[in-house]
C-alpha cells in the first residue's frame, strides 16, 4: 500500500472519468488541494470518503488501496489480504508511536514534579524557575489530546 501508487491510480481513474481535480473535490465536498495531495502521494483519502470516492471513480476499495485494477477473483482476494495486513501493521505502528509519545510526556511530568516541589520547599521566595508552568502546560496538552482522542461530542 504505497501512497504514491495510490495517488497515480486515483489520478488515472479520475482522468478516465473525464473529471478535473476540482470536479472530483466538489462531488466529495472537499477541497481540490486534498485531491492534489492524494494524487501526489502526500496523503491518502480518509476512510470516511473512500466508499464515495470509489463509487465516483468506478473502482472498489480494494483496488484503491492496491493502486491498480484487479481483474481476477483470485488476485482480488490476494490483494484484499495484503491490504488488510498492511493496514493492521500501519495501525499497530501508529499505536506504538503514540504510546511512546504518551510515555515520554508522562515521564517528563513525573520527573519535573519533584524538582518543582523541592525548589519551592528550599527556596520559597523563588518565583523564576517556570517549572510549575511547564508542568501545567504538559498537563493541559495531555488532557486536550486525550479529550479529543477518546471523547465524542455529539450535537443534537
Amino acid at each position: 500500500m504505497d501512497q504514491k501508487t495510490i495517488g497515480k491510480f486515483i489520478s488515472s481513474c479520475r482522468k478516465d472519468k473525464g473529471l478535473t481535480q476540482m470536479q472530483l473535490a466538489e462531488k466529495l465536498n472537499i477541497s481540490n488541494r486534498a485531491v492534489s495531495k492524494w494524487e501526489t502521494g502526500k496523503s491518502i483519502p480518509d476512510v470516511s470518503i473512500m466508499l464515495e470516492l470509489c463509487e465516483i471513480l468506478g473502482i472498489t476499495v480494494n483496488e484503491l488501496l492496491s493502486g491498480e485494477k484487479i481483474t481476477t477473483m483470485e488476485d482480488y482476494q490476494k490483494k484484499a489480504e495484503q491490504n488488510m495486513v498492511q493496514l493492521q501493521n500501519k495501525k499497530a505502528k501508529a499505536q506504538k508511536s503514540q504510546f511512546r509519545m504518551n510515555l515520554i510526556w508522562t515521564i517528563i511530568a513525573i520527573l519535573l514534579t519533584p524538582a518543582h516541589l523541592a525548589i519551592n520547599y528550599y527556596f520559597p521566595d523563588n518565583n523564576g524557575t517556570g517549572i510549575g508552568e511547564l508542568i501545567l502546560l504538559i498537563g493541559i496538552v495531555m488532557f486536550i489530546f486525550y479529550f479529543f482522542r477518546y471523547y465524542e461530542i455529539k450535537l443534537k
